[in-house]
Formats: structure tokens, sequence, C-alpha cells
């Protein structure tokens, strides 16, 4: 590389003094990156209250209304897969800004809508943005972060889906006090305006390190290092971390290179990820996969789509009470996304996972109890039985909040190879949006079949089967740099995860 580049940093990188403020350029990247996660958010919260609008003047069963709501996850998977080739292709900057259009076009398509194939047209458009959204928000973040605050940084985006999910309760109640045809079109496409300054923000932010590296642009993955490193000596050694985990040379030092290795430009990458991965690597993508599968089987999608639904069963029966109530957990959910944010670089992963999921399945086994007696005592008011399910439903969604939530997006960005990671953490993103769609398009049915309390019981062995599933399988990540997270897989024994969690702590200490 020309003096002008690295070998310039490395003369002053001794005596330069640590430069902590550095971080807060990363803290803003990460606040650009994550914007996309609000329109994502609201488009998820909305639909809670607008649907009741939506069933009543457009004339929908049910099953074409459970349809409605759960189809934007299965239409996202044409987004989740398409997201790790694409940001491999344009960049990690760019295919977040076509997140963006894709969600402005389908709000303002669903608000528009006049029939149910038009609305479900809107939806298909923004399902498909939701896709490139959820996967390409907590990558860039990693990408982007410092080992000592990536699990901080990285909790973004699920921070924004909260505040969007807020947000869209929100909006159910205000605009339910207008006409209904008018109402829920005014919920749906207000929708598109946040895309409007994702669009301009984004024109602010660095490309991803990892991403101009693997395309051989030195002397610019440097320069954000630099901006995102507390000393620049720690943005050089993140920098020939990088390149060692891309294959590339360490006498290769120009500003711009010459990369010859097809595998840093993105090709065998399904062969290394699904067809011959090494143990290490298969046991990433057991691990990527199950968490994400764990996260939405366990039902948060559920009480998030359904949240007014739960709370006319449970007794509550003015629409009025069912929105404020419904208000009260995006509440719950954004203040307890945020606690989680807080602690996970000190209590790490796998301790919030575990935590969150016990707790998750406390509450779930609390709120099917109490739903199945208000059930089964038909035209009496129960009080404590329906006091006891608002509670749980709120406890449901703050230990999901603390643990499940945030970590899952954090967890899945960063312990891929950096060639493997952007369709790494696609596939995690499909299974995730896959088992949302199945959640939301069949919880309606689900909870005549078994009843509403019996659905939310099924919902509390699926948390029991997840809390063991990550007790075997997950090892701690916590403050190790995202270029040796592959030595911490490959075995699934108690002493290799001993080892891994002390691993851990010891770069903590040394960060």
């Amino acid at each position: 590389m020309s003096t002008s580049g690295v070998e310039q940093g490395v003369a002053v990188a001794d005596s330069e003094p640590p430069r902590g403020n550095r971080s807060r350029f990363a803290f803003a990247c990460a606040i650009l990156a994550s914007m996309t996660s609000i329109i994502l958010g609201y488009d998820i919260g909305v639909m809670s209250g607008a649907a009741i609008f939506i069933k009543d003047d457009l004339k929908l069963s049910d099953v074409q209304l459970e349809i409605l709501m759960g189809i934007l996850n299965i239409y996202s998977l044409i987004g989740s897969g398409a997201a790790g080739r694409t940001s491999d292709w344009i960049g990690r900057r760019y295919t977040i800004v076509l997140a963006g259009a894709f969600f402005f076009i389908g709000a303002l398509l669903m608000g528009f809508a006049t029939n149910y194939p038009f609305i479900m047209a809107g939806r298909f458009v923004a399902g498909i943005g939701v896709g490139y959204a959820m996967m390409i928000a907590p990558v860039y973040t990693a990408e982007v972060a410092p080992a000592s605050s990536r699990g901080f940084l990285s909790s973004f985006p699920e921070i924004f889906i909260n505040i969007g999910i807020l947000l869209g309760y929100v909006s159910n109640y205000f605009f339910a006090k207008l006409p209904e045809h008018l109402g829920w079109r005014f919920m749906l496409g207000i929708g598109a305006v946040p895309s409007v300054f994702l669009a301009i923000g984004v024109l602010a932010m660095p490309e991803s390190p990892r991403w101009l590296v693997l395309q051989g642009r030195l002397g610019d993955a440097f320069k954000v290092l630099d901006k995102t490193s507390n000393t620049k000596a720690e943005a050089i050694s993140r920098l020939e971390d990088i390149k060692r985990a891309a294959g590339i040379p360490e006498d290769m030092t120009d500003d711009v290179i010459i990369v010859s290795n097809q595998k840093t430009a993105g090709k065998g990458v399904w062969k290394d990820l699904i067809v011959r991965p090494t143990p290490s690597v298969r046991h990433i993508l057991i691990a990527c996969l199950g968490v994400h599968f764990f996260q939405q089987a366990s039902g948060i999608d559920a009480v998030v789509l359904y949240s007014p639904t739960i709370f006319s069963k449970a007794g509550l029966k003015s629409k009025n009470d069912q929105l404020l109530a419904t208000v009260a957990v995006g509440v719950v959910k954004t203040l307890f996304i945020v606690v989680g944010t807080c602690v996970v670089d000190r209590f790490g992963r796998r301790a919030l996972l575990l935590t969150s999921m016990g707790g998750m399945f406390v509450s779930l086994t609390a709120l099917g109890t109490s739903l199945t007696v208000i059930d089964r005592n038909p035209g009496k008011t129960l009080k404590g039985a329906i006091g006891l399910s608002v509670t749980t439903v709120m406890t449901f969604v703050a230990t999901f909040s603390i643990g499940a939530g945030p970590v899952t997006w954090v967890y899945c960005s960063e312990i891929f190879p950096v060639r493997l990671r952007a369709q790494g953490a696609s596939l995690g993103v499909m299974l995730n949006r896959l088992m949302s769609g199945i959640i939301g398009m069949t919880f309606l049915s689900l909870s005549k079949a078994l009843t509403i309390g019996g659905a939310f019981l099924l919902f509390a062995g699926v948390a029991a089967a997840a809390w063991v599933f990550f007790f075997t399988f997950l090892p701690e990540t916590r403050g190790m740099p995202l270029e040796e997270m592959e030595s911490l897989f490959g075995s699934y024994t108690a002493k290799k995860k001993k080892n891994v969690v002390s691993k851990g702590k010891e770069v903590v200490d040394e960060q």
C-alpha cells in the first residue's frame, strides 16, 4: 500500500493515544443502518390493529385475514434469499437503499388498495424489502463495529424494529378515530414516509470494510476501520485480520489490489456452506438456523400480530381497550429491548438467550393456563385470570426482548466466516421469516383447533426445547474478533464450551 495508506498509519500507531470518541462514528453508522428496521417494525406492528378494520371494510374471512397477516414473511423469503448475493455484489450500503425502495413502493400500494388482491400485491413488494432489511442491517453493523462494542451495536436493528412496532401500535390507536375506510389506509400508507429519509441518510454511511477488502479496496477499508477503531494500531490489526480471513496475502498492501481468489468474490460459497462444510461451519450453520427457528417458533409473532385478539379472548371487550393494551405491549417490548442491548456485551450472548427462553417458558405456561381457565368459564368475569393473562403477555414480550429478540441477530451476524457471512446470515433470515409467516398464517386456525390457551401451551413446549438447544449447541462469542469466531465451533462437548467461554472473557479483558 502507498505511504498515504496503512504504511503511514503504522508509522504513528505506536505513539498515538487512544481515541475513545472513534466509537461514536461506528455508533452513527449502526443507527443509520438500523433505520431500515423502524420501517420493518412499523409494518409488522401496524397490521395488528389495521387488520380489525381491513377485515370489516374488505369483508374478509378469518382465513383471508390470517393469510394477509402472515404472508409478508413468506414473501420476504425472496428478499432474504437474494440479499446475501446482492450485498456481495453491490455492497452492504446500497442493499440497504434497495430495501428502503421496496418498503416505499409497498407502503404506497397498501395505502391505496381497494380490494384484497391489491393489498396482497402491496404486501408482496413490502415483503421483499423485509427480507433484504432483516439480513443486511445486522450484518453491516457487525462488520463495522469493533469487537468490544459489537454486541451492543449489532442489537440496534432489533431496538429499531421494536420502536417501529410501537409506532405502528400508536398509529393504530390514533388513526382508528378516522372513518373505517380511511383509517387503515392511513395506517399502512404513512409507512412510505420514513423510506425517503432512509435513502438520504444512507448517503452519509461508509461501506462495510470487510466488503471493501473482498473487492480489493484495502485503502478504502482502512479509512473506515480507522474511523471506527479506538487507535490506529487497532485499525491496522483489524485490517490484517480481515485480509487473512479473506485469503489475501499479508504482503499485498497497495490501496487497490486485484483479488484473484474466487472465494473472495462470493463464488463457491454454497458449496462450502451446505454441500461440503467443515465441522466448524456445519456447527455454525446449525447454531444459526436453530436460534432463528426457536426465536419465531416460540410464538412472538402470534403476540405481536394478534395482541388485540388475545386481549379480546382474555376479557377486554372494547376495541379501544384492546388497542391501548396493545400499545402497552409495544412500550414494554421496546423498553426491555434497550435493557437487553445494554447488557449483551457484559453478560454474553449465551447467558441472555438461556435466561430469556426460561422466562418465556414460564410466561407462556402461565398465559396458556389462564386463557384456558377463561375459555372454560364462558359468561363469567374472572378478574384474576384476566389480570394474569394481561400480565403474562407483558412478561412474555419482556423476557423475549431481553434476550431472544436482540441476541438472535447479534449472534448470527457474527459467527460466520467473512466470505460466508452474507449468504449464511441470509439462510437464517429466510428460516426466521418462514417460521414467522407460518405462525402468522396459522395462529387463528391453531387457536380454534387447540383453543387459544392450548396454542400458547404448545409455544411453551417449544420454548422448553429451545432452552435445551441453546444450552447444548451455542458457545459464547462475547468479545471474540469476527475473524476468530470459527475456532469456537466444531465441538459440542461441555469441555469445549467451557474453554470457549473462558477464551471469550480473556479477549474482553485484553480489550
